[in-house]
């Protein structure tokens, strides 16, 4: 009688055991706001199973520093040039494997091998862009080619510029003919007079969506992501993009897995997913940033190639930045006392 009570309880517990179910494997994303579609997350769980949790932020440096606190554990970031450098330097970035990445060959030659990660070993190009002047044409129909005519005092009350305090000083840098990357107390302090210009004129700081004030007319002229800039000319093409005649910022998002992860094996599967020119398509669909898939661009449309902030023809002087250390407190405190006095 033991010997059978012994094994129905045996039974019991295999059965048990059985109809336990594990827990879904999760990808724990962090990324900028409104950057990776939902069609995109919903694909990827239904083709692997695993559920991205897709947490945002809404400047490199909050995400440097909610990632150097260590309080989640990200198993795949999405940092900006500049932010991958610091991160690389600090040995924060795990190695990526290339064969659990055969989509990388789709990646153009112009986005390899750049200052960042001159042997590629950490990150993955996800979109690039610039920082330009998106102009209302209808509203404003005097010619806009830089900062100057941005910030005329015509145009007061009627500016939205990015929330970004690095942007702005890089902004007021290059009317002095400085270089974006030369930031230190002394070269902040020089683009004080010109920022304390400039602020009074604002009407807007926004970088999480700034197009939003240009097209419900709010505003008229504004400093805008290329993305943000795409998306206005596509819904009506009174919106110009500019490239400032002094220089232009061009930025590349990236991704990258950091040593928090938990799951670096669905980290790749993530990246080399994104890589796939369909799905890289529609990020482009969505997001109409610089797209350094070429594969992707070949699904583009003549109307998505020929849009002026996607795929700028004007040259201009680009640059990127470079990780720039302690210095973004200087700018931090200026920008901060700025917008105090207006």
């Amino acid at each position: 009688m033991k010997k059978i009570t012994l094994l129905l309880l045996a039974g019991l517990l295999v059965v048990a055991g059985c109809s336990r179910k594990e827990p879904a494997p999760q990808l724990n994303l962090f990324a900028w706001s409104e950057y990776v579609p939902q069609a995109v997350l919903d694909g990827f769980t239904k083709e692997t199973g695993i559920k991205v949790n897709y947490e945002t932020y809404a400047s490199g440096e909050e995400m440097l520093s909610k990632l150097l606190a260590g309080s989640v554990a990200y198993d795949l970031i999405q940092p900006p040039d500049y932010i991958a450098e610091a991160l690389i330097a600090e040995n924060q970035l795990v190695a990526l494997d290339p064969t659990k990445l055969p989509h990388l060959k789709n990646i153009a030659p112009e986005y390899r091998g750049m200052p960042h990660d001159p042997k590629d070993a950490f990150t993955v190009p996800y979109m690039a862009g610039t920082v330009g002047i998106v102009v209302n044409t209808e509203k404003i129909t005097t010619s806009v080619k830089g900062y100057a005519e941005l910030f005329a005092p015509a145009n007061k009350g009627r500016i939205v510029v990015l929330d970004d305090g690095r942007e702005l000083v890089t902004a007021a840098l290059y009317t002095l003919g400085g270089s974006i990357n030369d930031i230190t107390p002394a070269t902040v302090a020089k683009s004080r007079p010109v920022l304390t210009q400039w602020f009074p004129l604002i009407k807007l700081f926004d970088s999480d969506s700034p197009k939003t004030a240009l097209l419900n007319g709010d505003v008229d002229i504004g400093l805008v992501w290329s993305g943000e800039a795409a998306l206005l000319w596509n819904e009506n093409k009174k919106f110009n993009y500019v490239l400032p005649a002094e220089g232009a910022h061009r930025f590349i998002d990236l991704l990258a897995i950091p040593k928090t992860s938990k799951n670096t094996d669905a980290a790749h599967q993530f990246i080399d997913y994104l890589l796939r020119p369909e799905v890289s398509k529609l990020i482009s669909d969505d997001f109409p940033y610089t797209n350094p898939n070429v594969e992707a661009r070949k699904l583009l449309s003549a109307d998505q190639l020929a849009n002026p902030a996607s795929y700028p023809k004007a040259e201009r002087k680009l640059d990127t930045f470079r990780h720039i250390g302690d210095s973004g407190a200087v700018i931090d405190e200026l920008v901060t006392d700025l917008k105090n006095a207006k």
